[in-house]
């Protein structure tokens, strides 16, 4: 709540082990949240679970002058304050649309829909919500076909990176696990971070040089949290396909959280739920600066490094790895150089590892690793398996 800017006034917990169909809670636990909100002069309760319309408006009508939010809602409610963009503008309007969608039969039920209806007759309150769905379902369609520019805007940019064969990594972690502040000290970039959660709403991308001048991207993009709404996914969309079309993800974890394996645990769950189970993953182990030293000794995934955002601790480290992770990702090709572009062996082997080369009258035979991006760049000169005394003979041929 302190996120929202909103000061916390008090707190309950209880188990329940059977929802209540109208107000999700036991009748004597409302009464008792009731009394100490009264008591405290909240204007807000806030139910970190999701509730239907119908329980918002019992638990509202039970507590008189206080406002009932969700657990979906208070997280939109934060996102709409870090929204700076217009396509972050956009999307949580959207979360917020199809937010209160199913919301609207609860908020109407007990209001004009009983007026003036007889048998087989629609109610005031029923044409009302009719009308109400209408105009919120337009206003959905609209804010997606405005979304889908802004993605093919987005997506044009990878395209571009991709025919430049530029590897690409993508943060992903925790909310507030140091993603933004981690790509700051990579990439001398300006992205707001701050310690709070969801700090970041729109991606950021930016170039990072790794060892031997490699030339790479790195994108910083929203923060998961658990239990994260199905229509904050479907509204971030085109947000999180930045994620899904990076060749490696950096998993930030935040080593000093107390609850550092349930927030791993979180992420490796929506990593299934997105499909994104195929990429290499880093596991980046952050904030040891402030972290307990046992806590290293809790970590198990690999592979991984430590460091910390905030003093640049362990960054070398992690560069090799991203870059040694770039090199799992290796195929091997065989190319032949004519000798009058002999220049581009130098720019190959900033692109790949060479692991052999002889030299001809006509031009230079190539064999090396390469990540699968940066191999569509050398195409033209690819000599597919074939014999070398065989390549250098097609080469002449079609000098001739």
């Amino acid at each position: 709540m302190n996120t929202a800017g909103w000061d916390v006034v008090g707190s309950i917990t209880q188990m329940v082990h059977k929802w209540t169909p109208a107000t999700l809670i036991g009748t004597g636990k409302v009464e008792e949240i009731g009394d100490i909100a009264l008591e405290c002069g909240a204007q807000f309760v806030i139910i970190d679970h999701q509730l239907s319309g119908v329980q918002t408006r019992n638990l509202e009508e039970i507590w008189k002058g206080i406002q009932v939010l969700d657990r979906a809602q208070i997280i939109i409610e934060i996102f709409s304050q870090r929204a700076r963009s217009y396509e972050g503008k956009l999307q949580v309007e959207l979360a917020q649309l199809l937010d209160q969608l199913p919301r609207q039969v609860g908020a109407w039920l007990g209001s004009l829909s009983r007026q003036g209806g007889g048998i087989g007759t629609r109610g005031l309150g029923e044409t009302a919500l009719e009308l109400d769905r209408r105009q919120i379902r337009r206003r959905i369609d609209a804010i997606k076909r405005k979304l889908k520019d802004v993605q093919k805007t987005r997506g044009q940019h990878r395209s571009s990176r991709e025919k430049k064969q530029i590897p690409s990594f993508a943060l992903i972690g925790y909310t507030n696990s140091g993603k933004s502040t981690l790509m700051n000290k990579l990439t001398s970039a300006e992205v707001y971070a701050e310690d709070q959660l969801f700090a970041t709403l729109d991606p950021t991308t930016r170039k990072i040089y790794l060892e031997e001048g490699t030339q790479s991207v790195i994108t910083d993009t929203v923060g998961f949290i658990n239990k994260l709404p199905h229509h904050l996914i479907e509204a971030f969309k085109a947000t999180f396909e930045e994620s899904a079309s990076s060749d490696i993800l950096l998993h930030v974890i935040d080593l000093s959280n107390p609850r550092m394996d349930k927030q791993v645990e979180v992420v490796n769950s929506l990593i299934d739920e997105f499909g994104w189970n195929d990429k290499p993953i880093v596991h980046v182990y952050n904030k040891v600066d402030v972290a307990p030293v046992q806590n290293r000794f809790k970590v198990k995934l690999h592979p991984r490094v430590f460091v910390s955002a905030h003093t640049g601790e362990g960054l070398e480290d992690l560069k090799a790895l991203m870059a040694d992770t770039l090199k799992t990702l290796t195929i091997e090709i065989e190319l032949f150089i004519p000798l009058e572009k002999s220049h581009l062996v130098y720019e190959l082997n900033r692109d790949a590892t060479s692991l052999y080369k002889e030299e001809s009258g006509l031009g230079i035979y190539c064999k090396a690793h390469i990540i699968p991006a940066l191999a569509k760049k050398w195409q033209d000169y690819r000599v597919n398996g074939k014999k070398r005394g065989r390549k250098v003979l097609n080469v002449k041929e079609s000098e001739e």
